[in-house]
């Protein structure tokens, strides 16, 4: 049944028609006559009336507001003719003149279009033509056909007003064209006035008066006659969403007939009376070539709504028109149309658990066919070409939602104010980040309800702030993309803060990026690839949440899946492999700003604001959480944490850092790169080549930081985690910190191998991670907190212009270790000892020394590879810098025999023979000077080692010969008789025992008794063997080749056979070697008076290491016979005993 209720026309047989007093004025003789004449004029064959006419119906020239006040001519006398025209009638004559064109003046109807309720005269005669029965017999003579086409029409009781109900309800399938005309003629007569729908004023009387929206008394002509009561209540309407708590509320019934007269009004915007005399003017500036109907005039005036021509007055209408639409889409003519066939297809106007109210708003059409879409389903083009102009009207004006308008009040008001094409509502995004201060939380759901129903992620054209701020951006980053596809959006944020990306698109990209990132399926990407496994591992089900029963909300979904995607085979459940893709893309995506991770913020805030509030840079946040892991809260810590984690198996996800290490990557780690995902190899590659020429300070950085931040944790470091997590839980449970567990496998790994166990209880892979981690460490003091910690005052005060990375600070502690204060210095001693047992960890020794490694050790073992490289130092092939480089580390050895791990083990047993009383003093926080070393010098030149500590010590005693840097007592107690009596030697740096040379020379005038102590023994060690005399050996090396090729070196053998031979007429050595022998006896011969025997054991030493030890013996021998002699031939003369003497 049609529904004369819902805004048809009035004709008098329905009881619901006002009745008027001005009613009777007209006579209604005179109907036929105007029926008849609209009937000849609708016959003509192919042409449309003169009624028809654009110009005629827009009203050219016409009136310039709905508020004219009416004449106050009487109303004139019917006439009984059927040649009657209102263009006669005295009261019209002015007035038709003036406003309308001279060719509509023959036309009643097309008089009544132009003059529309101007005069009282006019009110009348509409309000007649309305209510007489006969005009529904005109309906059905002239629309016949259309009648029985329609059935629901030709079912209609007649006589009661129905019919003509019924014809404009179905206007829009109305294809008869003289029926058209008539009923479209007819509509735009009703719409004029209220009081000519029908039932509208009895639905809507009370409303009418409490919101003041006019007179309704019949007959009596007010400044709201023409369509300004419909458009005062439209407003009362859609104030009242949005401020209903405190604004009137309109009759359920009175909202209906509302609704329906917008309705019918929604294909041609001249039945919008209100809004057709407000916009007069804009439709001719912006519309001109718009035809009318179908509601494109409508559609092309919203369109140009924010144009700066557009007037305030037409604006409001739009406005206003726009708000009916989001509360009932059928107020959009085109958007119903185009929709229809797919709303009835997708049930989407059929949930029964919905109120009607509900149901019919825009926001549930606009939800309920994206979901459609997005499951995959088709919906036609001409429905989607609507839906976008929809969703892209909803984003440019907050105003069209009433719960924005509802809750976001304050937040405009304080922070955004009212600004045009979607600049406020990306304002109130940004106060939703956090970046303006609090946002209410009701505030907050409605811009993401807003978000989910335009869905801007499906098309970024949606979005007219973010389109504009980001179009030169997408021009030339993004220009490979189809405009409108959802890849756009991903393309923008792979180039965030690069040199291609504008600093207003980036706002405004991350302001929409904050919504889309807070619900998984407004990634139609993601959503796309990843339903299936959403609704397999998540309990996810469909598009649209009005719908869906999901077991968690949509904020949480992407946090299952980004779990799910890093899982491995054992850990069962992995997502599919195209999900898995565009999960990580989304993860590495919005790790570059943190408040694009929901579950972060949202657990976070609080350690944010408390640490990090000065953090405002890209991706500073994330690593000042990391930074103060061990301070931040227990679910923070938690979340970042397991962010952390992830990163470090992807640390693609870090793309700021991967965009900073590109060139290293492009260089030194391409094979790697491709095949991130589950190996944590890229990582590994950059640490590796943190140093090559191609690592930009940028990419250090944050290398460094990642270190850094693995340290707090053993799972932050994916390989090493993965080889080593069982022996952890088996060798070292309950630690976390990864330098401890380091420091814990290390030390297992040393036991074992001490103790020459035969199944080592660290696996295999372990261990060789866990070499990969300790030459990381050692790298950078950052790495090893508890050196770092210990160290910090020290690195302050000496090393303050000394850069972190490449051990430059651990260097620059052990070049300034004698100044260190007392537990940085047992911190780097015990370093050193550490990097002494096992070279490779030293740092700068393994970097400066490469090249020389691969040449002289490539078969040496890891352990010997110092000893190997001091084998060689002399080569002449050794490159100077590492030459440099081993003489460093030999000068640390011989500080403290704890640092020579191949010495103390060469003289275990020797040391507490001979050292003990050195050995009893020794702190392990300090070195011992070289006193150990010393002390077995003086053993070697006795000749009292064992063979193996014999042979380490002529080694020590061969460099040091030829660098005195390399003899710390000799260096320390000759500090200032080097510079006064060796100053040229010491300048030459050539190294080959000059100094020492100069000393010997010199040993008259040294006056330090340590100094001189120290050279005395120089002068000792060098008479128990000639090759820890290097000027001596180079001068008498020929000699030694031809007097004594048959002596083996050590124990003064060699030196015994040069002075033999110096003694020996006959025999004719080398004038240098000669003169140095020479030399040597007078240095021994003063250094027998200065430093005298203290005892037998030292005069025996003096003895058997003199050149003239035979001569010496043999008359030590000759003096004890002749004494025995002696005392044999003297032993007689004694007084004897008596035998009386010897019996008692």
């Amino acid at each position: 049944m049609a529904r004369p209720l819902a805004g048809a026309l009035c004709v008098a047989a329905s009881p619901d028609c006002p009745k008027m007093a001005a009613c009777g004025r007209v006579r209604l003789l005179l109907l036929p006559l105007i029926s008849l004449h609209v009937c000849l004029h609708l016959a003509q064959a192919g042409k449309p009336p003169a009624i028809g006419n654009r110009n005629a119906a827009d009203g050219v020239g016409g009136p310039q507001g709905d508020g004219a006040a009416p004449a106050a001519a009487a109303p004139a006398q019917p006439r009984r003719s059927a040649g009657w025209k209102l263009a006669e009638e005295e009261a019209c004559r002015e007035d038709l003149s003036r406003l309308c064109p001279k060719h509509t003046w023959n036309n009643n109807l097309a008089v009544l279009e132009c003059l529309q309720d101007r005069k009282e005269l006019l009110w009348n005669y509409k309000l007649n033509l309305t209510t007489d029965p006969k005009f529904e017999s005109v309906a059905v003579e002239v629309c016949k056909s259309t009648i029985t086409d329609i059935k629901e029409c030709a079912q209609e009781e007649r006589g009661k007003g129905y019919l003509v109900s019924c014809l404009v309800d179905h206007r829009t399938n109305i294809t008869e064209y003289q029926c058209n005309q008539y009923i479209t003629k007819m509509t735009s007569i009703v719409f004029s006035n209220y009081r000519l729908i029908c039932g509208f004023m009895d639905k809507c009387r009370d409303d009418i008066n409490a919101l003041h929206c006019g007179s309704i008394s019949a007959g009596e002509k007010d400044a709201h006659s023409q369509g300004e009561v419909i458009a005062c209540l439209e407003k009362g309407l859609v104030t009242e969403a949005e401020e209903p708590a405190d604004h009137y509320t309109i009759n359920e019934e009175c909202k209906k007939a509302i609704m329906r007269v917008a309705e019918l009004s929604s294909d041609d915007f001249h039945l919008d009376r209100h809004l057709y005399f407000s916009c007069r003017e804009d439709r001719e500036r912006f519309c001109e070539n718009t035809p009318a109907g179908e509601g494109r005039v409508y559609k092309c005036l919203f369109n140009h709504k924010f144009e700066d021509a557009m007037s305030e007055k037409c604006r409001d209408a739009l406005s206003t028109r726009q708000k009916l639409i989001a509360q009932d889409y059928k107020v959009s003519y085109s958007l119903a149309k185009a929709c229809k066939a797919d709303l009835r297809k997708y049930r989407c106007n059929q949930d029964g658990n919905m109120p009607r109210g509900r149901e019919a708003k825009l926001s549930y059409l606009l939800l309920c066919l994206e979901s459609s879409i997005h499951r995959g389903r088709t919906v036609s083009g001409d429905c989607q070409g609507e839906m976008l102009d929809y969703r892209r009207m909803l984003m440019e004006d907050f105003s069209l939602s009433p719960e924005i308008v509802l809750h976001c009040r304050g937040e405009i008001d304080n922070h955004c104010g009212l600004h045009h094409k979607g600049r406020t509502l990306h304002c109130l995004m940004r106060v939703a980040r956090g970046d303006k201060g609090p946002m209410d939380s009701l505030c907050q759901k409605a811009l993401q309800t807003l978000i989910q129903e335009t869905d801007p992620g499906a098309d970024y054209r949606i979005d007219r702030a973010l389109n504009e701020a980001c179009e030169s951006v997408i021009q030339t980053a993004c220009k490979h993309i189809r405009n409108g596809d959802p890849m756009v959006l991903s393309c923008l944020m792979e180039h965030l803060y690069t040199e291609k990306m504008v600093e207003d698109c980036e706002h405004r990209l991350l302001e929409l990026q904050y919504f889309i990132s807070r619900d998984w399926k407004l990634d139609p990407i993601l959503y796309k690839k990843c339903q299936n496994d959403a609704v397999r591992i998540c309990h996810t089900h469909g598009w649209n949440e009005t719908s869906e029963s999901d077991i968690m909300p949509s904020g949480a979904i992407f946090s299952c899946l980004y779990r799910h995607a890093y899982r491995t085979e054992e850990q069962g459940r992995r997502l599919s492999r195209d999900c898995r893709t565009e999960v990580q893309r989304t993860l590495h995506q919005r790790a570059l700003d943190v408040k694009l991770d929901p579950e972060l913020q949202r657990r976070c805030m609080t350690d944010l604001g408390k640490w990090c509030s000065e953090k405002t840079e890209a991706g500073q946040e994330l690593e000042c959480l990391q930074d103060h892991l061990e301070d931040l809260g227990a679910e923070c810590k938690n979340v970042v944490g397991n962010l952390t984690e992830l990163e470090s198996e992807d640390i693609q996800i870090d793309a700021l850092l991967i965009r900073a290490c590109e060139p290293v990557i492009q260089s030194h780690c391409h094979d790697v790169a491709d095949n991130q995902i589950d190996t944590g190899d890229l990582m590994e590659c950059l640490v590796l080549n943190k140093h090559q020429k191609e690592m930009n300070d940028k990419c250090a950085v944050g290398v460094t930081h990642f270190q850094l931040i693995q340290m707090k944790d053993f799972r932050f470091s994916y390989k090493f985690k993965m080889a080593c997590k069982d022996d952890v839980l088996k060798l070292c449970p309950n630690i976390k910190k990864k330098v401890d567990v380091v420091i814990c496998l290390s030390t297992t790994v040393r036991n074992d191998t001490l103790t020459e166990m035969k199944d080592q209880r660290v696996s295999v892979k372990c261990r060789r991670q866990l070499r990969v981690e300790e030459l990381e460490m050692s790298e950078d003091i950052r790495l090893e907190p508890d050196l770092f910690d210990n160290c910090k005052n020290d690195i302050r005060k000496l090393c303050q212009n000394v850069a972190f990375g490449n051990a430059q600070v651990i260097e620059c502690l052990k070049e300034n270790k004698k100044q260190l204060t007392s537990r940085c210095h047992q911190k780097v001693f015990k370093l050193q000892e550490t990097e002494m047992i096992d070279p490779e960890l030293d740092f700068q020794l393994i970097r400066v020394c490469k090249q020389m490694i691969r040449r002289f050790c490539t078969e040496a073992d890891a352990k010997n590879m110092l000893q190997c490289l001091i084998q060689n130092k002399n080569s002449e092939l050794m490159d100077p810098k590492c030459k440099q480089m081993i003489t460093k580390r030999q000068i640390t050895q011989n500080t403290d025999y704890r640092l020579n791990p191949v010495l103390r083990k060469a003289c275990k047993a020797d040391l507490p023979k001979f050292c003990q009383n050195i050995l009893i003093k020794a702190k392990d926080d300090s070195e011992l000077e070289g006193q150990v070393i010393s002390c077995l010098k003086l053993k070697y030149a006795d000749q009292r080692l064992s063979p193996d500590c014999e042979d380490q010590i002529r080694v020590i005693l061969q460099e040091s010969a030829l660098d005195y840097r390399l003899d710390p007592q000799l260096q320390m107690q000759c500090s200032e008789e080097i510079p006064r009596l060796c100053a040229e030697e010491v300048a030459a740096q050539e190294q080959t025992g000059q100094v020492e040379e100069c000393l010997k020379g010199n040993l008259l005038k040294i006056k330090h008794e340590g100094c001189k102590k120290e050279v005395l023994n120089i002068l000792k060690e060098s008479k128990a063997d000639i090759f820890v005399d290097p000027v001596l050996h180079t001068a008498c090396a020929l000699d030694i080749k031809h007097q004594c090729a048959s002596i083996p070196p050590g124990r003064g053998r060699q030196m015994s056979c040069l002075m033999e031979a110096l003694q020996d007429k006959r025999v004719r050595l080398q004038p240098e070697c000669k003169k140095r022998l020479q030399d040597r006896i007078e240095m021994w011969s003063y250094a027998a008076r200065a430093a005298p025997a203290d005892g037998f054991s030292d005069l025996t030493e003096e003895v058997l290491s003199s050149p003239a030890k035979n001569y010496i013996l043999s008359m030590m021998g000759m003096a004890i016979t002749l004494l025995f002699l002696m005392g044999l031939l003297c032993g007689r003369i004694t007084k004897r005993v008596t035998q009386q003497l010897k019996d008692r």
